[in-house]
Order: structure tokens, then C-alpha cells, then sequence
């Protein structure tokens, strides 16, 4: 299928701009680039918002932004405990922060009607390969132990995140199927929301050699990107690489969004079937005539705003209170 009309319009302009990449600059001016960029979606405005710093794996500080919904949310239980999404964002675990990902964070909190977490986790190359994993689990299970100061029920808290950040979301769910089942004090996640994630490191798929070029983000990108984050020695790793995992069985259910026009369609395609296969409750939607990144520009593409609504929806029902 060829690109949706206002994903067409969208990609020439972006194209036409002849931006450095990623890789032309280097981390510290690809980082500063990406903070500085207009942000793509729709600004919305929360109840409330919090910085703070919390405790990391590595003693560690790992910096948080928690996102309220107001008063009458759609996951309140009768006691006002909510739902809580635990949000990891994208940028190949080298760029991106959670001011990139600030208004992702604003919508669906108020689209899906609960408390939101966005993690600054540690970022490559000067933090490789387990360090951004490590912090996402931390903050996840942080706010599990911390849900009553929270305001959200410890047993309603989903994990999500786009691109790099639905490799962490994957990664997540996997270690704390793990460390549940090592009888480690390891809250399980109700939800793993997977938008466009990279869940293997072959940058030799069918989509990653038909889209490596044009479509914003590229095959040599991707391959700059792993570089940077995991050495070839852990690339087996189901923690850095899902799609490793023998058995995924037992991990949280998955709601997984592709894009037709993005190098990492095969591999997020395959891992949703993957789990799907080991009975792990799992949906998968694609946008066929949409790229890597599509899910933010709420701005322009409507059919990013769809998404935005569907992915609301699955968080709305699934951490909908059971009282």
C-alpha cells in the first residue's frame, strides 16, 4: 500500500527540509536537535503535573513526570484510585527525554483517564545495554509500590512506550514475568502497550530493507542506534531483544501497533505473533499507509489521532475498575 495522503504531504515536507541525520551529528547534537524540535501533536492539558526524582537500579537518580487526569477519570475505582500507565519513550535509547514526549504523555492521560509516569531513563552510549531496561523496570515497580501515594490501584498499572521505547515496554513485561516467577517481590503490569517497537536487532527484514530509506527513520539509523546501546555479545538477550525470548508465555497482554512504511513492521509484527502463539492475550493493529513516528503528529495526521483514541480505549477497558 502506498502512504496515506497526509502521511504523503507530511514526508515530502520532512524530506524536503534535508535535515543531518542522526548519525551525521552525533548523540550530544542529535539529543539538543531533538529538544528543540516543534513538537508534532496537539497540546492538551492535564489536572496536574509533578517532576520528581526517584531511586534507580544502579544507585542511580532516575527523573519521572507524573501527568493527573481530574476529577471523574474513567479508570476511578469508588475510592478515586485510578489506572496508571508507566510511559517509556522512544529515540533508538539515544535521544529523547520526557519533555520530547511531554504531549504524547498529556493526551493519553486524559484520553485514557489515568495517572501517567513518564520515565527518564539513562540513555546509550554513555549508559549501554542493561541501564535503560534496568530504570524501566525500577519506575515500574516503584509506582507499584508507591500506588498509594499515587492515587492508583497497584494492580491496574500498565507499561507502554513507542520505537525504542516499546523495546523497553517488551523488555519490561518479560523481566517482571521473570522475577515474579523467581519469587522476587515483583508486581506483574495488567498491560504492555508495544507502538512500533524494535524487538530484534536484524536490520535485514523484509521492511527494513523496503522502507530504509525516506520514510524519517532509516536502516542506518537503526543500525547507528544499536551501536550505540547494545554490544554484539548481549544482541541474544531477551531483555534487550524480545524477539529472543524462547517462551514469552505469562507476560502481560500486549497491544501492539505497527506502521507499513517503518523499517521495524516485520520485527513488531513478529513478536505479536510470538506472544500471541504462546497464549498471551495480544492485539495487533497496523496502519498500513503510515512511518515510524506517526503516532505523536497529532497535529497532522488524523490517522495518528485514531490511534491515539484506539490506544486510549484498550488502556480505558483494561484498567477499568472491577467494583
Amino acid at each position: 500500500m502506498t502512504l496515506e495522503a497526509e502521511a504523503s504531504r507530511l514526508i515530502d515536507q520532512i524530506n524536503a527540509l534535508n535535515m543531518p541525520t542522526f548519525e551525521q551529528v552525533g548523540p550530544e547534537r542529535a539529543r539538543a536537535g531533538w529538544e528543540e524540535r516543534p513538537n508534532p501533536g496537539v497540546f492538551v492539558e492535564v489536572a496536574g503535573i509533578e517532576d520528581r526524582t526517584i531511586p534507580g537500579p544502579d544507585g542511580n537518580d532516575i527523573a519521572v513526570r507524573i501527568y493527573r487526569p481530574g476529577d471523574g477519570a474513567a479508570t476511578a475505582d469508588a475510592a478515586g484510585a485510578l489506572g496508571c500507565l508507566v510511559y517509556f519513550h522512544g529515540g533508538g535509547w539515544v535521544v529523547g527525554s520526557i519533555n520530547t514526549h511531554d504531549w504524547v504523555c498529556r493526551s493519553l492521560t486524559m484520553l485514557a483517564g489515568v495517572v501517567t509516569v513518564s520515565v527518564d531513563y539513562r540513555l546509550a552510549p554513555e549508559h549501554p545495554f542493561p541501564a535503560a531496561a534496568d530504570d524501566c523496570c525500577a519506575a515500574t515497580q516503584w509506582a507499584m509500590d508507591n500506588a498509594a501515594e499515587l492515587g492508583i490501584d497497584p494492580a491496574r498499572v500498565a507499561i507502554g512506550g513507542d520505537s525504542a521505547g516499546g523495546n523497553l515496554a517488551a523488555a519490561v513485561a518479560l523481566m517482571c514475568r521473570d522475577g515474579a516467577a523467581n519469587g522476587d517481590a515483583c508486581g506483574q503490569p495488567a498491560l504492555q502497550v508495544l507502538i512500533y517497537p524494535v524487538t530484534d536487532f536484524d536490520r535485514d527484514t523484509h521492511s527494513m530493507i523496503a522502507n530504509a530509506e525516506g520514510y524519517l527513520l532509516t536502516r542506518s539509523t537503526m543500525v547507528w542506534f544499536d551501536d550505540h546501546y547494545c554490544p554484539p555479545s548481549e544482541r541474544s538477550n531477551p531483555y534487550a531483544a524480545p524477539l529472543a525470548e524462547k517462551d514469552p508465555a505469562g507476560a502481560a497482554p500486549a497491544f501492539v501497533i505497527v506502521a507499513g512504511h517503518d523499517p521495524l513492521r516485520d520485527e513488531g509484527v513478529e513478536y505479536a505473533q510470538m506472544l500471541a502463539d504462546a497464549k498471551v492475550p495480544t492485539t495487533l493493529v497496523e496502519y498500513p499507509g503510515q512511518f515510524h513516528g506517526f503516532f505523536s503528529m497529532t497535529r497532522f495526521l488524523d490517522q495518528a489521532k485514531e490511534a491515539q483514541e484506539l490506544t486510549a480505549g484498550v488502556l480505558r477497558r483494561t484498567l477499568a475498575p472491577s467494583d
